[in-house]
């Protein structure tokens, strides 16, 4: 018997003679006595399991610290096989942007507009909560919860550990500091704010038309004031536009006709970042559909039914939309990291998107890399867009995974396309080629709504909903 057990002993590996001898008293008295070696061959499986478990285990630790456009599209292609992902960020969902004025104007349900960042089969832990500060010697992100209803909870601060830390907090609203603009704008960030920009506009078009408002009032409630003629700011009045005209007027003919757009912007023209011929084209549309372009306005304060300008004193709204533009949110002037010095602060990188350490150090942080609204390589100035964030973020994913080019991040600029309403756009041209405007915008546009959403099923649903609306009209009067 003990010939037999040594002469398979030594046809072991060196693992498998490993596994063998911690077994256990039990499975080596067993081959000894009963002359079966098969418990033992047992034992040592569960054994080598327990360790392939155990080296799973100790993947690298990638903590993402934001759910914008670049955060959620790393933690939805980072391969979860090589890495232990977890997702800091104060919302549970990342919202398409672009997509929320179609929502909030009835193009398609609100959930069409926006990703849970937890989902089946996507493999990462999520951590509802603000990031407050980064111990980089360390690795640890120090983390408060994101529940502003439970005081208590959110003042019990937490560490998270990191190997690789991947920076995507985004940007606030500008304000600008003008006094009562929090308190008394909607913005447009979120689903949210999509959605209370909708509930809004139904109950003014509802307290217009009760029968004891005079007709001055009427025209007050349903002023429509959009602050920022940037793309953002556009296409809001354009979604509203097109709603007042092709369900409105049916739904409320009584006040309908009340209902005035206007757009206010500090800046001597609409659209700044197209060329002259387009920007003049869009804001000679929008007069002749009796939108009110105020440009070279300055608002000093907002109040809960007026703002005050300049230039015009007392201006009375309804529904004012403060789309102004970004700020950095607080969160990265707490950080020993570059920042840049002129307009938005953000953190600067080199040109593989790795963050330097201070302004007087040419030095980078090791396994450390920003991108997105928050985020700018060191001598490019790229815009805070969704393009910008999701090429970087594609590029960071082929770095992890192994999948991209060598070499430095390069941006590869895309037209700029608008929607300004009533089937019309206009789209940037590109290097020595010149923008075009009409209908062929609109439908690049209407395009490029399907394309911003990565689910298959949401385009579906969203080209679905479009030949419901076609047929049967919007479905907006439901909150």
């Amino acid at each position: 018997m003990g010939r037999f057990i040594r002469a398979d002993a030594s046809s072991f590996s060196e693992t498998s003679w490993k596994c063998y001898m911690h077994a256990g008293q039990f499975s080596v008295r067993s081959a000894l006595v009963f002359g079966s070696f098969a418990d033992s061959l047992v034992a040592c499986a569960r054994i080598t399991t327990s360790v392939k478990l155990e080296s799973q285990m100790q993947k690298p630790q990638v903590v993402i610290i934001g759910s914008g456009w670049a955060g959620f599209y790393i933690a939805e292609y980072l391969d979860t096989n090589k890495y232990d992902l977890t997702v800091i960020s104060p919302r549970r969902t990342s919202a398409y942007t672009p997509l929320l004025a179609s929502a909030a104007c009835g193009l398609f349900n609100f959930y069409l507009a926006e990703e849970n960042v937890r989902a089946k089969g996507r493999k990462l832990h999520f951590i509802k909560a603000h990031a407050i500060d980064i111990d980089f010697e360390k690795r640890r992100v120090a983390c408060v919860p994101a529940f502003a209803e439970d005081e208590a909870l959110a003042k019990q601060s937490f560490q998270v550990p990191y190997e690789r830390l991947i920076l995507t907090p985004g940007c606030m609203p500008n304000t600008f500091g003008i006094p009562g603009v929090s308190q008394h704008a909607l913005k447009l960030k979120t689903v949210s704010d999509a959605m209370a920009l909708r509930k809004l506009l139904f109950d003014l078009l509802e307290k217009a038309s009760l029968p004891n408002v005079p007709e001055e009032r009427k025209k007050e409630l349903l002023h429509v004031a959009v602050v920022g003629g940037g793309p953002t700011g556009i296409e809001v009045t354009a979604e509203l536009y097109d709603l007042a005209k092709a369900e409105l007027e049916d739904m409320y003919p009584e006040v309908a006709h009340f209902l005035k757009i206007s757009i206010y912007d500090v800046a001597p023209n609409i659209l700044s970042s197209y060329d002259r011929t387009l920007y003049e084209y869009a804001n000679n549309k929008l007069l002749k559909r009796d939108v009110a372009v105020e440009v070279n306005t300055h608002i000093e304060r907002v109040e809960a039914d007026a703002f005050y300008t300049k230039e015009k004193g007392r201006v009375p709204y309804g529904m004012l939309v403060w789309a102004t533009g970004n700020r950095n949110v607080p969160f990265i002037e707490r950080l020993d990291v570059r920042l840049s010095q002129k307009g938005l602060k953000r953190i600067l990188t080199d040109d593989r998107l790795r963050v330097y350490k201070s302004a007087e150090s040419d030095q980078i942080y090791d396994d450390v890399w920003a991108l997105g609204d928050a985020a700018d390589v060191e001598g490019l100035s790229l815009p805070t867009t969704a393009e910008v964030a999701v090429q970087k973020a594609k590029y960071v994913v082929g770095q992890f995974n192994g999948t991209g080019a060598a070499g430095p991040f390069e941006y590869q600029q895309k037209q700029l396309v608008t929607y300004i309403g009533n089937r019309d756009g206009v789209i940037a041209g590109k290097e020595d080629k010149e923008g075009w405007t009409g209908q062929g915008a609109w439908l690049a546009w209407r395009s490029g709504s399907l394309m911003w959403t990565r689910s298959w099923r949401n385009r579906v649903m969203i080209s679905l909903t479009w030949i419901v609306n076609a047929i049967f009209g919007k479905d907006v009067a439901k909150m």
